[in-house]
């Protein structure tokens, strides 16, 4: 019998482009069903009753959430495709550690940086600018944070590739001339078909922030 795979879904949501990655490179077929925030479903409800929010994994009835721990489980379940976690327990623990920080700092410090004004969008820049030279620093001469080959630090941080031009016109970041690595490794990554498929350009993920600001009232 094959297995039943859903996910509660959201096209510019990065959370949501990472479960879309995990899925395309263990090769799982996967109905998407894409949810509307604002008049949130009732599968959505019953599935991930705690916090109400998308990714969602459904499979075979059964919810999981949480981008990354989402993440995981296909990683676990599906395990006879190509791994995304080191099989080493000191380098999944590293890749635990990075994914992460990504979580800590990216999406809430980057969320500061185009959601408000004034003296808290300075420091956002500033911190912002700051995390993107630990992970270039991280990153260094290899091709993937994974070493040689994509993996879970780079499913991790990829989807907020698609942010970059956000930054550079919200917040006047120069991310080419500041972080040619990350930039670099972000169209390496594209090149894989499993990533381009599953993410938002970089200028549609811009207009959605811009309606984002527009509803928030934020200038």
């Amino acid at each position: 019998m094959a297995d039943e795979v859903v996910l509660l879904d959201l096209k510019a949501s990065p959370f949501a482009a990472r479960v879309r990655i995990a899925l395309e490179e263990k090769g799982i077929t996967y109905e998407s069903k894409v949810e509307d925030l604002s008049n949130k479903s009732s599968t959505l409800l019953k599935m991930n009753p705690v916090h109400k929010q998308i990714p969602v994994l459904i499979h075979n009835g059964r919810p999981i959430c949480e981008s990354m721990i989402i993440v995981q489980y296909i990683d676990e379940f599906w395990s006879q495709k190509s791994s995304l976690l080191p099989s080493d327990p000191y380098r999944r623990a590293h890749a635990w550690f990075w994914a992460d920080y990504i979580d800590k700092k990216i999406y809430p410090i980057g969320r500061n940086l185009w959601a408000s004004e004034g003296e808290v969008r300075e420091s956002s820049k500033k911190d912002l600018v700051e995390c993107f030279k630990v992970l270039e620093e991280e990153l260094g001469e290899k091709p993937y944070f994974g070493d040689e080959s994509f993996g879970y630090i780079d499913l991790a941080l990829i989807p907020f590739y698609s942010f970059f031009y956000t930054f550079e016109i919200l917040g006047e970041l120069r991310m080419v001339a500041e972080f040619p690595k990350l930039v670099g490794w972000g169209e390496r990554c594209l090149q894989k078909e499993s990533v381009s498929k599953s993410l938002s350009g970089q200028k549609e993920v811009y207009e959605v922030i811009l309606q984002i600001k527009q509803k928030l009232g934020i200038q």
